[in-house]
């Protein structure tokens, strides 16, 4: 379909090598595009669906976005509320979603939506969608604390009617297929930000050591310098568990519990090195003018998208079985 037929190692070094770009929001960007929105079609569409929506992405001719997240629904996934009930060869989708990525020019969405009912991990299914459907409205870009070069939407569906044969897979297997897309997301996620850390602090180096206080670099006072020691540390062990993580991925395996852990750990990682290296920089690291503090808007979304720190803290206390029986 237009891939170079490689394992997901890959897409993590393209994630990292991204991390060289100087803002969020364009990586963030090309993640949606090719870890976020099509590990489902990839591994369950028919065929017709991937040479329709597929191809074109890989190309880069198509731009897709995710549709999961509503207003009353953000990492509680299993609670949204929007429907697209079957109506002979068609489904009709009503509802709206929320905080979407790419949602302004998106060409599709890989919606997800309740079809039937039932229960709630069981009456979900996943649909590409194209944009350009009547019923679709834009409500508006949102205006966000950070990654702004990426436009975000709220969306929402009054009557939509699209053919049942887009449907990704099985009608009711869309919590599921969309639980494995969050694994690929989540370690996106976390590839994404060892560079700008790695910047960011080496960036802080340079400028510290140039910076003078009370005759000397700031750089040369100790509490500075063992500090920046520690944040780098953390950085490669970061990196250790993502590559752990990763080699039992390409291996077949469920990295649940490693994903969750090592998403908990970026997010809050990126916020503690941002704001410790903001600091170092002193009234110049309060301004738009050094990276810094670009960063420290647009790494603050790491510890929110994707699932929430609070919602990783809760699958890692699954998987260790530490939480109450039902």
């Amino acid at each position: 379909y237009g891939g170079m037929g490689l394992d997901f190692s890959y897409n993590i070094a393209v994630a990292e090598e991204l991390g060289n770009i100087r803002c969020g929001g364009i990586p963030m960007a090309i993640g949606v595009q090719i870890g976020m929105t099509t590990p489902a079609l990839t591994r369950f569409g028919s065929d017709e669906l991937k040479k329709q929506f597929l191809v074109p992405t890989i190309a880069g001719d198509a731009v897709a976005c995710l549709g999961i997240s509503e207003v009353g629904a953000g990492s509680d996934v299993a609670n949204i509320k929007t429907t697209a009930m079957r109506k002979g060869d068609e489904y009709v989708i009503n509802g709206g979603k929320m905080w979407i990525t790419s949602g302004c020019q998106a060409d599709w969405m890989c919606l997800l939506a309740n079809t039937s009912k039932g229960p709630p991990h069981q009456n979900k299914s996943l649909i590409c969608l194209p944009m350009n459907l009547p019923g679709i409205h834009i409500a508006k870009k949102i205006d966000k604390l950070g990654m702004r070069s990426s436009d975000t939407a709220q969306i929402f569906f009054e009557d939509v009617r699209v053919p049942s044969k887009n449907l990704i897979g099985e009608e009711g297997m869309g919590f599921t297929y969309q639980m494995l897309q969050f694994q690929e997301e989540r370690l996106w996620g976390v590839a994404s930000v060892l560079t700008p850390l790695e910047n960011i602090i080496q960036e802080t180096i340079e400028y510290t050591r140039q910076r003078k206080a009370f005759g000397q670099s700031i750089l040369h006072n100790q509490a500075v310098h063992f500090r920046l020691a520690e944040l780098a540390t953390e950085v490669e062990l970061l990196r250790s568990l993502l590559y752990r993580t990763l080699a039992l991925y390409v291996e077949g395996n469920d990295v649940t519990k490693f994903a969750s852990m090592a998403k908990l750990k970026a997010g809050r990682l990126a916020r503690e090195v941002t704001d410790s290296c903001l600091q170092f920089w002193g009234g110049m690291g309060f301004t738009s003018e050094v990276l810094v503090s670009r960063f420290y808007r647009d790494l603050r979304l790491l510890s929110i998208g994707g699932g929430t720190d609070e919602t990783m803290l809760s699958i890692i206390c699954k998987y260790m079985e530490t939480l109450p029986k039902k």
